[in-house]
């Protein structure tokens, strides 16, 4: 190994045993925890970065900006840190402090927009963005725009190779929150490329139901539910969407770590109530996969693991 961005990928496959309910699917959680910075978003980071020098928009001197709910940014940090240059992430103090000191920690210099009383609403999102147009607009910048950027969904399609090259093309349903909706239209269409027919069902959390219903909220699940429509996510990418009770997920996020080990934050818990659901509706013949997002020591300064 050469640079540690080689250690991205290639992460565990592991079945749930403990809350995994009798008489129902085999659920598989992918632990993308693995990743350098604790999460899947080092996948999408390198893909964005190597995309944008191999287009000849990136190069020596150019700064890297994204507004980012904060593991996006830890994963540009890292990479950029690696390959040398400058990165501004806007972010918010609604997100984790962990995630801001590790943007820091690497280097970056992020920008703080202030929330209301620390709640992820469509109105903060509308701010950030404001904000990252500015820096955007500055000359050497590049914009790594991971909500457009169309390497985002090459960077995720990884995951879909290496499940399917340990559990083959018989899965039956993919389950994953959706924030930029990278991941489940990168393993979506990997998936059917591979003549895998998995149900691919996107989530978000129910406080902002804005896929299901229409109708954005404020919740605090961070990685997910930014408001408005995620452009990568088209209909043909998904057969559902499931709105999740984020304190259904919080609560999974704790039984998680308690009963199997597996130590990650409130989005990863929505995948897994989502992934129960499934497995008891495709009974015991059927598996179901599901996503590990990042790791839970991005949220010990909060109260997901002091409640």
């Amino acid at each position: 190994m050469h640079t540690l961005l080689e250690a991205i990928g290639k992460t565990p496959l592991v079945r749930l045993q403990r809350v995994a309910p009798p008489d129902a699917a085999s659920i598989f959680i992918k632990l993308e925890y693995y990743n350098p910075t604790g999460s899947y978003k080092d996948r999408m980071a390198l893909s964005i970065i190597d995309g944008a020098e191999r287009r000849g928009v990136l190069k020596p001197g150019v700064r890297v900006v994204e507004y980012t709910g904060g593991s996006t940014g830890s994963s540009l940090a890292m990479v950029c840190a690696v390959k040398g240059y400058r990165f501004t992430p806007v972010s918010s103090d609604a997100f984790s402090r962990e995630k801001l000191d590790t943007m820091r920690a690497m280097g970056a210099e992020p920008i703080v927009v202030p929330s209301v009383n620390g709640a992820i609403t469509p109105d903060l999102w509308v701010r950030m963005k404001e904000e990252i147009a500015r820096q955007a607009a500055q000359p050497d910048t590049f914009w790594s725009d991971q909500f457009n950027n169309d390497d985002v969904l090459e960077g995720y399609a990884g995951i879909a190779r290496e499940v399917l090259d340990e559990l083959g093309t018989g899965i039956a349903a993919f389950c994953g929150a959706v924030g930029t909706a990278g991941m489940i239209v990168g393993v979506s269409r990997t998936f059917k490329a591979a003549g895998c027919r998995a149900r691919i069902v996107a989530l978000e959390p129910a406080g902002s139901p804005l896929i299901t219903t229409g109708k954005a909220g404020a919740h605090r699940v961070e990685g997910t539910g930014a408001g408005f429509w995620p452009p990568h996510l088209k209909r043909e990418d998904y057969d559902e969407a499931r709105a999740i009770d984020e304190e259904e997920g919080r609560a999974m996020a704790r039984r998680l770590a308690m009963e199997e080990g597996i130590f990650a934050g409130t989005s990863t818990g929505l995948n897994v109530v989502a992934a129960i659901q499934l497995a008891k509706e495709l009974g015991p013949d059927a598996t179901v996969v599901t996503v590990a997002v990042d790791s839970g020591l991005k949220y010990l300064a909060g109260d997901l693991y002091s409640a």
